[in-house]
């Protein structure tokens, strides 16, 4: 009976902290703040400035001087102005009259040209290697050819697709506040294609199922024409791609990916390569997610679109086109739109029914939740021709993991190798396999490069920052107050290093909005003073603001790499846990700051870093370096007794020098001048050194307790095992974990894989073939439980508590 009583009253006491909880989101936090001026005009960087390394000319000539001018337009904001008639019914049929006003290009008679082309000639002649030969029926051959031309496109249906721009309007502004677009970035593009007169090749991120519906609407709706889209075909069912490829879509058949001997496969290569071909000759613009769908387990490049954009790069090369225009592309919203569960778990193929239901389920909710904002975003467009010139000199020699790492782990070697890393996660599949080694090379490396340019780009949203500083600073609370300001501080950081954001207003309305789109992972308490106490909830909430947080990752990348490093260096030295004024007295030499940096640099994966392919990890480090200074947290320190480094009056010339005849240029002066010391450095004293010491640290900790984790399970886990269920076994390891020492945040199956990705290349994990498929097992050298120690040891080195 008692106990029955206990349960009622907690139960109650449940349902009142609800319904109070409720009252505080429906009354707008019930506080009375200052309103403050909106901070945002301030200062709004460019981004999205293609490299000047392997594109000087592109970045010169392809850039609108006054793109800062222009502001933001709402994509789906469509009134009575922006169609050709006034009235009070045309306000009620703007929609509608703006779909019909749509400029759509008519249909080329693309198959027969496909048909005639010289590499489907070639395949059906026999001329090629695995062709089909002149004893086939040429009718027999036509309707193969017609057929898988048939899996990749169909002709564009204007009116359906007039259609569903209609449709799509209605839906994007019930769904979204708003969609916004920077004029200055459509006009530069819009600029590059009429000067150039080249097809316009958009390369871009994929954060949402909806992303390859909503691009190609949002610059169908700036008049840069019907864009086609490279779909992937595992997401969509046979009815939704059929469907799609009347509205633009495109699909690679399967019969592209079979062997290089196989007839087949022969065939469909040359029916893709001369399909792409043709499209770049019409000049239709063509859209290629980089990235990997949403949902998808495995690296964050796509190998599918790297396959489509290597088909663009040879149809360059072999001189189809003379050149084609590269647009990196980024896509970001507030909250990714939720998806139907069997898309992101059990990767099902999306279905016409299954898609139609979850726009109903979003319609439904309409009224009851937030609406959310996007973010669409347009680099500079530069010639794919010009970065093949000038990417290739960029090549250097490149070392394995294994080889750069593992010696330095055991403790075997203390110097690090003068080379690069050499980690490719996505392998070369279906038509990419036809390529030349070096051509796949090129690929891989231009994927890498534009994926960069698209995350660097990527404005930050207000979810993001917001996250960051619940997970990373304030897991058990903090006064709303309080808060207000560390979002405005932490929102000019960003804007400080490069990065814009994705939002303007006033600080209060902007966290007031954040607030409510994080409601199911924030809970906010009253307090007596006044004040409001938001508290992230703990648990399985942790994971979900560590995947927001990964937004804000990219502008602070630099630093949170060097204070990792920079605790890795003061580990060895004295207790983690000195405090910061004992810590500042230890001289930190930049030789060993440098190798602290390459460890970690070796250490992370590829896919987080992006670096650009033709900047050097020694470049990176002495960019980590500057950034340590330029945010205060090192401090330049002289050695006592050593002549100041900016001292060149008591440099000492050599006699020869004094004597050398002219003319005689075989030696250069520097050489014969007293080599300076190595700088060193301190911490700083300043007093928010410390906290944003450690916050730089903490944003790279899931990822590193998640490997430490790892490195704990070797001894631990049932091995030998397929990739897939060893996978599902570290997760339910880290999940574990957390339920006992609260590291939410690692307990990712993005971060399992990774982790086991990584020491498979570092050889701590092997690959051998059975029956069964490809099993992981321990390499000889790990099998001992001294050397996983070692392993966990050095990672765990990087971690800030």
């Amino acid at each position: 009976m008692d106990t029955m009583l206990e349960a009622r009253l907690q139960t109650q006491q449940r349902n009142t902290q609800n319904s109070q909880e409720t009252s505080l989101w429906s009354s707008g936090f019930g506080m009375k703040l200052e309103a403050v001026t909106p901070f945002l005009g301030k200062y709004r960087p460019f981004v999205g400035r293609c490299c000047q390394t392997c594109t000087p000319k592109s970045w010169e000539s392809l850039f609108h001087r006054s793109i800062m001018d222009l502001g933001f337009c709402n994509v789906v904001l469509v009134k009575e102005e922006n169609t050709r008639f006034r009235g009070w019914l045309v306000r009620r049929l703007c929609y509608f009259l703006w779909s019909l006003e749509q400029r759509i290009p008519p249909c080329q008679d693309a198959p027969q040209k496909i048909m005639e082309s010289t590499r489907v000639q070639n395949v059906i002649s026999g001329r090629v290697p695995g062709g089909t030969g002149e004893g086939q029926v040429p009718g027999l051959v036509k309707k193969e050819v017609q057929r898988i031309l048939g899996h990749i496109q169909a002709p564009i249906h204007p009116f359906l697709l007039r259609l569903f721009s209609w449709a799509l309007l209605r839906f994007l502004n019930c769904v979204f506040l708003n969609v916004q677009l920077h004029k200055g970035q459509m006009k530069m593009v819009h600029k590059a294609a009429q000067a150039q007169g080249l097809p316009l090749v958009l390369l871009s991120t994929h954060k949402s199922l909806l992303d390859g519906i909503l691009l190609p609407f949002v610059l169908l709706s700036q008049g840069l024409g019907v864009l086609r889209v490279a779909w992937d075909p595992r997401t969509c069912s046979p009815t939704l791609r059929a469907l799609l490829k009347k509205l633009g879509g495109l699909f690679l058949p399967q019969e592209a990916n079979l062997t290089l001997d196989s007839p087949e496969g022969v065939l469909a290569r040359a029916v893709v390569h001369a399909a792409v071909e043709q499209l770049l000759v019409s000049r239709q613009p063509l859209l290629i997610f980089l990235e990997e769908h949403p949902g998808a387990q495995g690296p964050r490049l796509s190998a599918l679109g790297q396959t489509w954009l290597g088909l663009v790069v040879q149809a360059v090369q072999v001189g189809v086109i003379p050149d084609a225009m590269l647009v990196p592309v980024a896509i970001t919203y507030d909250l990714v739109p939720d998806a139907p569960c069997d898309v992101y778990h059990a990767l099902a193929p999306l279905g016409l029914w299954t898609g139609a239901l979850a726009v109903l389920r979003s319609l439904r909710g309409w009224g009851h939740s937030p609406r959310v904002c996007v973010r669409v975003h347009l680099a500079q467009p530069f010639s794919l021709q010009e970065y093949t010139i000038n990417a290739r000199s960029c090549w250097g020699s490149r070392q394995t993991l294994e080889q750069l790492l593992q010696p330095i782990v055991l403790g075997q070697c203390t110097v690090v190798p003068d080379t690069e890393k050499e980690q490719e996660w996505t392998p070369a599949t279906g038509p990419l396999l036809a390529f030349k080694e070096e051509d796949q090379l090129l690929v891989r490396r231009l994927s890498r490069h534009v994926l960069n340019a698209s995350v660097t780009s990527s404005a930050v949203m207000s979810t993001a920052i917001m996250a960051t500083l619940l997970l990373f600073k304030h897991q058990k609370g903090v006064f709303l107050s309080q808060l207000l300001g560390e979002f405005s501080w932490l929102t000019e950081e960003t804007l400080l290093r490069g990065f814009d954001v994705g939002f303007s207003g006033q600080l209060r309305c902007l966290v007031q909005h954040t607030l409510s789109l994080l409601r199911a992972h924030v809970a906010l308490l009253r307090v007596h003073q006044g004040d409001l106490l938001v508290v992230p909830r703990p648990g399985p909430s942790f994971t979900h603001l560590a995947r927001l947080s990964a937004e804000l990752l990219p502008a602070f990348l630099s630093e949170a790499v060097g204070a990792c490093a920079v605790r890795g260096l003061l580990a060895g030295r004295m207790p983690p846990e000195g405090p910061w004024e004992l810590q500042g007295i230890e001289l930190l030499s930049q030789n060993e700051l440098y190798r602290q940096i390459l460890l970690l640099l070796h250490l992370l994966p590829q896919d987080l870093l992006l670096l650009q392919p033709c900047q050097s990890s020694y470049c990176y480090c002495q960019e980590v370096l500057d950034r340590l200074i330029q945010c205060g947290l090192l401090v330049a320190e002289e050695t006592p007794g050593s002549r100041p480094a900016c001292d060149t009056g008591r440099q000492r010339l050599s006699a020869k020098l004094l004597w050398k005849p002219s003319g005689d240029f075989t030696d250069s002066d520097s050489d014969d001048f007293e080599e300076a010391e190595g700088r060193y450095f301190r911490l700083s004293q300043q007093s928010r050194c410390p906290d944003f010491f450690l916050f730089l640290c903490r944003l790279l900790s899931p990822l590193l307790k998640a490997f430490a984790q790892a490195a704990t399970f070797l001894h631990r886990g049932q091995l030998p095992d397929t990739e897939s269920g060893y996978t599902e076994q570290l997760l339910q390891f880290l999940q574990a974990t957390a339920q006992e020492e609260g590291f939410f945040e690692c307990a990712d199956q993005n971060l399992a894989i990774s982790a086991i990705w990584t020491f498979r290349d570092l050889g701590v994990l092997q690959q051998t073939p059975s029956p069964a498929g490809p099993m992981l097992c321990l390499s000889p050298t790990f099998t001992s439980r001294e050397n996983q120690e070692k392993l966990e040891q050095f990672i765990r080195q990087f971690i800030c508590s």
